[in-house]
């Protein structure tokens, strides 16, 4: 054993001067902050409260549950690790390089997807505003923009996030104050005359459709959650890791009860749950027009546009870093392990726009064969990711424990039976989407099977090859717990 880590050197790369520790406290802050709070919020919930009515809180509250304990889980593995490939290396140790190289390329494959998804929904406000430039051009701009971003240096990356992620929570928060005032009758000079806590339940009930909506309405919320890992992968890049990592860890519950639970709330007390308008214009939108504010579509697509463009930003920046990770491990070609001078693996990021790039070219070349083959083929990756880190920590808890006890500064609660309810429900969660052929949940999950099958027999046969010999598991620090993060320990 060696001394602690330096939690100011970030992670050495394969022929480069490796990742650099360019984001700041308030940087990691708000990228926590920001991570839970999606563009599929403000476009998705519509279609959640059409399904379950106002029980669709219940939802919420069990997939922000599952958030939460996940994360906790995750938090636990980052602290005593902290990793760019994050639950990808924490996997490859705990479970084997076979767990390791799939859920990585997944996960991977996955952001690359969301890429061409936010693109499309960027290019398609931008275009409503600026005729003249077409849908695809400004899908160009965006990419290329971020692009260059992201390029520049972490510390640019972390700037940008800081400001898209900060309007979006400023404007939810004040949706959620505005709102509130209006649902208890507070708000001066609005008619809130059919608003009121009376909304979630004079039309039908609190479940007009049933209980059985409120497991529909969890299949249509749960992919609205992915991102709120980012900030595990983005400590790797902070002065002080393990604190990042603990602080996003510690503030998960109020993050989704807040801006998910809070804002939800809000929309269905201000408006009947079956009102046309939430179903013509959305449920944001529905409710700001409710409050009488001026230009409540073009506020709402400008607050749309803001988290499509941080979801962007996010996605690139976490593709990158995981596949920076997987090259460090063998998993993927090695220049994917190579930085620039301030820190960046540009190969890790040019690969993956390059394969965004082709995503949005399919978008708009082949919307309903090959885009919706990609988009359904990923859309259960957000579960498979927490399965696999369920199972990484039941056995990392064991590792740490034996190894370093002291870097358990964040423990999974009621371990290990928490972990194994969760893993539960979320298999559980798997399965019900098997029976769900109106939302295409079936497709779905057989989709993202099918692809996931073809990575597991790619990882075994690598794995079989034998060329996973003499590699590093997340970088040094994750493989020899003690090791200074500025050594790679291999075999």
């Amino acid at each position: 054993m060696t001394s602690q880590p330096n939690q100011k050197t970030a992670e050495p790369a394969v022929g480069g001067h490796g990742l650099q520790a360019g984001l700041k406290n308030r940087h990691l802050s708000m990228i926590a902050i920001g991570g839970v709070i999606g563009a599929g919020l403000f476009v998705g919930s519509s279609s959640g409260i059409a399904t379950a009515g106002p029980g669709i809180l219940l939802s919420y509250a069990l997939v922000g549950t599952l958030v939460v304990l996940v994360m906790r889980m995750l938090g636990e593995m980052s602290a005593a690790n902290p990793t760019s490939g994050s639950f990808s290396a924490h996997a490859d140790r705990a479970l084997g390089p076979w767990a390791g190289f799939s859920i990585g390329w997944l996960y991977w494959f996955f952001w690359v997807v969301v890429l061409a998804v936010e693109a499309t929904a960027g290019a398609e406000i931008l275009e409503g505003w600026i005729p003249a430039v077409p849908q695809w051009g400004w899908a160009l701009i965006v990419m290329v923009v971020l692009t260059a971003t992201n390029l520049v240096s972490v510390g640019s990356y972390g700037e940008f996030e800081f400001w898209f992620a900060g309007i979006k929570v400023v404007a939810i928060a004040a949706f959620i104050v505005v709102g509130g005032l209006a649902v208890f009758g507070l708000l001066p000079g609005v008619d809130s005359s059919q608003a009121g806590l009376s909304n979630l339940t004079d039309h039908g009930g609190f479940l007009p459709n049933g209980a059985g909506a409120i497991l529909t309405g969890v299949l249509l919320v749960v992919f609205s959650f992915m991102g709120s890992e980012i900030a595990t992968l983005a400590a790797g890049e902070s002065e002080n890791p393990q604190r990042a990592v603990t602080k996003a860890t510690n503030s998960i519950i109020w993050r989704v009860a807040v801006f998910y639970l809070g804002s939800i709330f809000v929309v269905v007390a201000l408006l009947p749950w079956d009102s046309k308008s939430i179903a013509d214009d959305g449920s944001y939108v529905a409710a700001l027009d409710s409050l009488g504010i001026p230009h409540a579509g073009q506020i709402m697509n400008f607050i749309v546009l803001t988290s499509v463009l941080s979801c962007l930003n996010s996605g690139l920046y976490t593709a990158s870093r995981m596949a920076f990770s997987l090259g460090q491990r063998g998993d993927a070609p090695k220049s994917f392990a190579r930085t620039t001078g301030q820190g960046v693996p540009r190969t890790a990021i040019l690969v993956s726009v390059v394969f965004g790039f082709v995503a949005v070219f399919f978008n708009y070349k082949f919307p309903d064969s090959v885009f919706l083959f990609l988009v359904n083929s990923s859309g259960a990756v957000a579960l498979f990711v927490w399965l696999v880190i369920c199972f990484s920590q039941l056995r990392m808890r064991k590792i740490i424990q034996a190894e370093a006890p002291e870097k358990l500064v964040v423990r999974m609660w009621l371990y290990p039976y928490l972990t194994w309810a969760t893993a539960a429900l979320i298999v559980f969660v798997l399965g019900y989407m098997l029976t769900d052929t109106e939302h295409d949940g079936r497709r779905t999950v057989l989709l993202s099977l099918l692809v996931a099958a073809v990575v597991l027999i790619v990882a075994f046969a690598k794995q079989k090859a034998g060329r996973g010999h003499g590699r590093a598991v997340g970088g040094g620090a994750a493989a020899v717990p003690d090791a200074p993060r500025d050594e790679v320990k291999t075999g």
